[in-house]
């Protein structure tokens, strides 16, 4: 998946480790901004819809706006699955990529499945809403983590809205990204299955809410 972004990554050799800020202050649902080590702009997200729960196709753009990737959730699907596009989704444009989940609610099994390369897939292990997880290749050699940020000069984590994505060369960075927004996503439709729980099944949050 290296030709996702035109634009090559120069240095081949060492793992990238961006911030991912997510952000929902100014947009009707949710909008993403990612930045590199020295803090530049990589990555941003918008949600343009009008109704913030109109989540089914979200496009990954570079900092200059260009659409570099689309996901978009499948329907109907028995299982979560979402399919990836290069750059801005049209009509009759085929997926290069799809994602599948299986069916646990607050732990994330999560399959890709790359349509152009038979033999290259990914699992993606870990849970989400904990922001730890782990992108393996077929080979099962992790390619890009999600996890918890630390505050370098206080050591204090930093809330679940600002998380480190570390990818691997030569994982693509965007597509890396790709897979944060549609589990992102199934996330928030884990959330609303727990919020709709029964009265007598009070929904159990294993780490306490974080306050802004």
């Amino acid at each position: 998946m290296s030709d996702v972004v035109l634009k090559e990554d120069t240095d081949t050799e060492t793992e990238t480790q961006l911030t991912v800020l997510k952000t929902s202050l100014f947009f009707a649902g949710d909008g993403f901004t990612v930045y590199d080590c020295k803090g530049q702009l990589v990555f941003r997200v918008d949600s343009y819809g009008p109704d913030a729960r109109d989540r089914d196709e979200l496009v990954l753009m570079d900092a200059n706006g260009r659409c570099l990737l689309t996901v978009r959730r499948k329907r109907p699907s028995l299982h979560q699955r979402w399919e990836g596009f290069k750059g801005e989704r049209r009509e009759g444009d085929k997926p290069i990529f799809s994602v599948k989940r299986s069916s646990i609610i607050g732990r994330s099994s999560v399959t890709v499945e790359v349509y152009d390369n038979p033999g290259e897939d990914y699992h993606i292990e870990g849970c989400f809403s904990h922001r730890s997880c782990t992108v393996f290749n077929a080979s099962k050699e992790p390619v890009a983590e999600i996890r918890r940020k630390v505050d370098p000069t206080t050591s204090v984590m930093l809330g679940k809205e600002v998380f480190s994505l570390c990818v691997k060369p030569p994982f693509d960075s965007a597509f890396a990204m790709a897979f944060v927004l549609v589990l992102d996503q199934i996330n928030g439709d884990d959330q609303d299955l727990l919020n709709t729980a029964p009265a007598d099944h009070p929904a159990v949050h294993p780490l306490p809410q974080h306050h802004h």
